[in-house]
């Protein structure tokens, strides 16, 4: 989770510990055998005590530190209290400008290639930057590019100067994970002050279905893998690893509470797993963006219509779950293949949806270009269409709706 500015830590014990100490220094007394008196002023002393403590934990986090980086997401404001004076602009114009830190998270530097370096980090932590910091493990603060994101699975990377870089990432290989081996996060909990913070805990899970809304609305749907290592805001984008110190997964998201808030939950965090990783990120190195097939219609969940509206629909009983097509795009794959509004989609393929969140999920498995058999229903009756999936998600038309759009 990315971390917004950073409030008032409070150290207690501190201040009442110092008030309760302070004072004169009391020495014992003893009395010699001539009967004079003496001090005894023999102080402790640390003892010098030998111990190994060179473990596979600790082994595992020395050679991934190096890599791990706090990643800082700066923003204009509109304020009058800025820096510019400094740098001689006195301009009213610069002055309602001005760049704040508006949130920090952490990043892996992953690949080294003469002059550049390249960091992955999450999406959400960069979302909305004008411009963006790296803070290096060395204490180096240097200037990063986007070369590109994918919203959908809350990735992005960047690009900064190699000047400073000594040590770079390996990803692991996240199918062979099993459940109950060692996991160790490594970020930047609470930002950048906190910087390298390391947490220890095992692999819960290694399939979570993890379904989250960013602020523009876009869904963010990963295959997450669990642990119960200690994530807080500031580690999304951050590293999790195995015992051997490789990248399993980057840090993404926390459970805080069950769904209707009424119980806090401890230990559920998840993380994109580094073979899914690996496929973005290379994809974004080549493209700057990652192309996913749209089949070009607007959409409702079977199970947000009322049983008014639902009955209207004429489904059989044995249907109930699946995504209304609510409209379609003209041109695009849907229309061509003659779906039309009311239509009931409830396979893409061979997979059941009963979701649009499955619907996303089980249609961006196929490349573009593609051919798909969709099962829908219309009037009562099951149908199937084969479409041809030669249009993307960067045509589609993403005006403000109430249901949302594929």
């Amino acid at each position: 989770m990315a971390k917004g500015n950073l409030g008032k830590l409070l150290l207690t014990g501190v201040v009442g510990g110092a008030i309760a100490l302070g004072g004169s220094a009391i020495y014992q007394t003893t009395t010699n055998q001539n009967g004079t008196s003496s001090s005894n002023t023999t102080s402790t002393k640390v003892s010098n005590v030998s111990v190994n403590v060179s473990t596979d934990v600790t082994a595992a986090i020395k050679k991934v530190s190096g890599s791990v980086v706090s990643v800082m997401n700066y923003q204009k404001q509109n304020s009058s209290d800025d820096f510019s004076s400094i740098f001689g602009n006195k301009s009213s114009s610069a002055s309602s400008d001005s760049l704040q830190l508006a949130s920090e998270g952490s990043g892996v530097i992953y690949k080294k290639d003469g002059d550049s370096a390249y960091v992955v980090t999450n999406y959400h932590v960069i979302a909305s930057n004008d411009s963006l910091d790296i803070l290096l493990s060395g204490g180096q603060k240097v200037s990063a590019k986007v070369v590109g994101y994918d919203e959908y699975t809350d990735l992005a990377v960047l690009k900064i100067s190699s000047e400073h870089v000594k040590d770079v990432a390996t990803f692991a290989d996240s199918s062979k994970l099993t459940v109950g081996e060692p996991t160790i996060a490594v970020g930047s909990p609470l930002g950048s002050q906190f910087a390298n913070t390391a947490t220890e805990g095992i692999l819960s899970a290694t399939s979570r279905q993890v379904t989250l809304s960013q602020e523009n609305g876009q869904t963010t749907n990963i295959n997450a893998i669990q642990t119960d290592a200690a994530i807080n805001p500031g580690n999304s984008g951050g590293a999790l690893i195995n015992i051997d110190g490789q990248v399993i997964g980057i840090t993404q998201s926390k459970l805080t509470t069950t769904e209707d808030g009424s119980t806090s939950v401890e230990g559920m965090g998840f993380a994109i797993p580094s073979n899914d990783v690996v496929n973005i990120i290379n994809k974004l190195e080549s493209d700057g963006k990652v192309s996913r097939p749209a089949l070009g219609i607007r959409m409702v969940d079977l199970s947000d219509l009322s049983t008014n509206d639902s009955s209207q629909l004429n489904l059989p009983s044995s249907v109930t779950g699946g995504v209304v097509v609510y409209s379609v795009q003209s041109g695009m794959p849907a229309a061509t293949a003659g779906l039309k509004a009311g239509d009931v989609i409830t396979k893409v393929g061979d997979t059941s949806v009963t979701s649009s969140t499955d619907l996303q999920s089980a249609l961006y498995s196929h490349n573009v270009n593609d051919t798909v058999k969709v099962t829908y229903y219309r009037d009562g009756k099951s149908h199937t269409a084969n479409i041809k999936l030669d249009k993307t998600t960067s045509e589609l038309d993403t005006n403000s709706s109430s249901s949302s759009s594929n």
